[in-house]
């Protein structure tokens, strides 16, 4: 099995997209859209497409119909095929010419089947029939207004975007987040008395919602396709109550039975939920160029893991702000570059002082192989410099274009060196900091009176003090860190404090950011009284006690805080580093925390007979192919620490990390406060 297996999986699967693209307008979802931006790229779509025009559009209700000389449509789907997502395909199509309709769909047509609620042992019985998509084949000709004409409905598992060799992500699931215990009570205000939730622990298929189990089906169907490409059959295992449910779906899923028995290769998939540590997620510890690039730059429009690089810098335009909507935005992903594809990769896998040098020395190698006059200059690399050596290549159009992938990496860093931001980011790590120590010798409700003076109104800020999304994070940071609570009078008061400053500085907002309005469910602060921010910031605070009570089920990875001694620190220890230390424990221990999910009656018998016999359950360490899968996302820092662990522990061992999503600080709270945890809109 090659090392890039999640990009050949990914490329395998755009080629057979292409293939059909030739003279046709090209119809795509955003999270479509995203897997080719990472794994082709869409200059590979447009050479596929042919002819002098662009005929790529994003698959949208208000999306243009196809003209009168364009008589065929490609359209390239990450959902299900059903209600909205229909109705969407109908009204662009009965308002074109078309005579010839593709639609690929990155569901597979088991999971169509199981949404039609069609019962398993039917299902099982059609194997090799397809009569979801021949049905939707006869609706498209239908709608072309001739039955003679042609229609093609197939599957793709188009389910990556292949950030590098051996770490990629589920655009199409970036919404995914584990479950709270706030959850566990909405869930039971459906269930009867007698099966009322206890806690997560008691959370399986049989509790979720139909939507949401439904979403957790075509990920594991997209999921078995990839353990197909590769070669392997998995064994799944789980550290969490959500994780659980998917592993236990992967591991049952009855389309992948006859795969299973044949497949030459064997692999760990080990699934883990973000919540039992949002520490590293909303921390600054990671000390990545990339991380600060994604931090401090704006998302890429329609993208959830990119960002817009402003390449003014190369044009003759002034830099004044109304001009950075006139040129078209870079981004990081450089799939068809090799040199910039290099420099990124190494960006990944560097420190960021090693990373910004690698940056100076790509820009240094690049005007020299074009001759351009350059100045070397030695000592620490700042933003001004290298801007110096990307204008160099500003009025030459031959070494722009033998370059571009290169500039927008190193205009990516110049400007994120220089982002109000990235100054900032030592402040946050340096609080961090102190915040380990104080949780080591004082209560929480010592820490969370430290944190009181730092909540500030708009008037009285200055830009060394920290917004209220900032704030927002730091509380996350400490309740997650410190895991389980002792309440008591103390803790409440401290709280009572907080959440009245918190509040108060809500309403005298002068505007309110997306986040705040997600949070208040307002969306002006002209309006917001003090008593519904009062009651946001509550339902905040709940939030929050479940963060820190996310690990209580757990009976080894209870803690990710050290306490310091007379010789360290005290520290932060990322339960991704515990997990994978745990997997490769040289005595290979049965861990409790992460539990092994059974597929079918073979392994249950092994299971069963291991009580009273010496028979070997599987574990996460007995195959050469670990597959690690964060569900809720997951840090560039986090992807290379568990390289970097596993070639440690086990050298040979071939890891690939797969996340729903590249986290920064600021999603998390996004994640947090989503009200469709629950009931994820599937398009219909």
């Amino acid at each position: 099995m090659s090392a890039s297996g999640v990009l050949s999986f990914t490329q395998q699967g755009w080629e057979q997209v292409l293939a059909k693209v030739k003279r046709a307008v090209v119809y795509l979802d955003s999270a479509c859209a995203e897997s080719l931006h990472w794994g082709c790229g869409s200059t590979r779509l447009l050479e596929a497409v042919g002819g002098p025009d662009c005929h790529l559009r994003e698959f949208e209700p208000d999306a243009v119909g196809g003209g009168a000389k364009q008589p065929k449509a490609v359209f390239v789907l990450s959902c299900l095929l059903k209600g909205r997502t229909v109705e969407i395909l109908r009204d662009i199509i009965c308002r074109s010419h078309f005579q010839y309709c593709v639609v690929v769909t990155a569901v597979s047509h088991a999971v169509h089947l199981t949404a039609n609620h069609v019962p398993a042992a039917a299902a099982a019985e059609m194997e090799g029939q397809q009569p979801v998509f021949e049905q939707l084949e006869e609706k498209l000709c239908e709608w072309m207004g001739n039955m003679n004409y042609t229609a093609e409905v197939f599957h793709v598992p188009l389910l990556l975007a292949p950030v590098a060799p051996h770490f990629a992500l589920t655009p199409a699931f970036a919404s995914l987040f584990p479950l709270l215990p706030q959850d566990v009570h909405l869930l039971n205000s459906t269930r009867p008395d007698k099966r009322k939730l206890g806690s997560l622990g008691d959370v399986d298929a049989t509790a979720l919602t139909p939507e949401l189990l439904l979403q957790i089906r075509c990920l594991v169907s997209g999921l078995s396709s990839l353990c197909e490409h590769l070669g392997v059959r998995e064994e799944c295992f789980a550290v969490g109550s959500l994780s659980r449910v998917i592993a236990a779906d992967l591991a049952n899923y009855a389309p992948a039975k006859n795969r299973k028995k044949t497949a030459a290769g064997r692999a760990s998939v080990v699934f883990m939920d973000r919540t039992l540590d949002l520490t590293g997620a909303v921390g600054h510890h990671g000390d990545n160029l990339v991380e600060k690039i994604i931090s401090a730059l704006p998302q890429l429009p329609g993208h959830t893991n990119d960002v817009m690089v402003n390449m003014i810098e190369l044009t003759a335009l002034q830099t004044e702000e109304e001009n950075c909507n006139v040129v078209a935005p870079g981004c990081l992903a450089q799939s068809n570059d090799t040199t910039a594809k290099a420099l990124w990769e190494a960006l990944l896998n560097t420190k960021h002082k090693e990373a910004v040098m690698e940056v100076r020395r790509h820009l240094v190698e690049a005007a020299s192989r074009e001759n351009l006059p350059i100045k070397m200059s030695m000592g620490r690399v700042t933003p001004g410099q290298l801007m110096s050596y990307i204008q160099l290549f500003k009025n030459n159009l031959k070494a722009l274009m033998n370059h571009c992938g290169l500039l927008q990496l190193g205009l990516a860093t110049a400007q994120t060196l220089k982002h109000p931001q990235t100054a900032k980011w030592d402040n946050f790590l340096a609080f961090e900091r102190l915040l380990l120590q104080s949780i080591g010798e004082s209560t929480m409700s010592v820490v969370l009176n430290q944190l009181l003076p730092m909540i500030k109104p708009v008037t009285q800020r200055t830009n060394e003090d920290y917004s209220p999304e900032e704030l927002l994070i730091l509380l996350i940071y400490i309740y997650s860190v410190t895991g389980e609570l002792t309440v008591d009078k103390d803790l409440d008061e401290a709280e009572e404090k907080v959440k009245k400053a918190l509040a108060q500085v809500f309403c005298e907002e002068s505007e309110l950011s997306p986040l705040l309005q997600k949070i208040t469910d307002w969306d002006s602060s002209i309006n917001l009284t003090f008593h519904k921010s009062r009651i946001a910031v509550d339902k905040l605070f709940t939030s929050l006690r479940d963060i820190a009570g996310a690990r209580n089920l757990m009976k080894q990875f209870k803690s990710v805080y050290v306490p310091g001694n007379h010789t360290h620190q005290a520290s932060y220890k990322p339960l991704l580093k515990q997990v994978v230390e745990e997997i490769f424990h040289p005595e290979r221990p049965d861990s409790i925390d992460i539990e092994h999910m059974s597929s079918g009656l073979t392994d249950l018998l092994k299971t069963g007979f291991s009580m009273f016999m010496k028979v070997s359950r599987p574990h996460p360490s007995d195959y050469p192919v670990l597959i690690l899968f964060v569900v809720g996302g997951v840090t560039v820092s986090e992807v290379k620490m568990v390289k970097d662990l596993v070639a440690s522990l086990k050298p040979g061992t071939q890891v690939i990390v797969l996340s729903t999503r590249l986290l920064k600080p600021f999603n998390i709270p996004e994640l947090l406060f989503a009200t469709d945890r629950l009931h994820p809109d599937l398009g219909f």
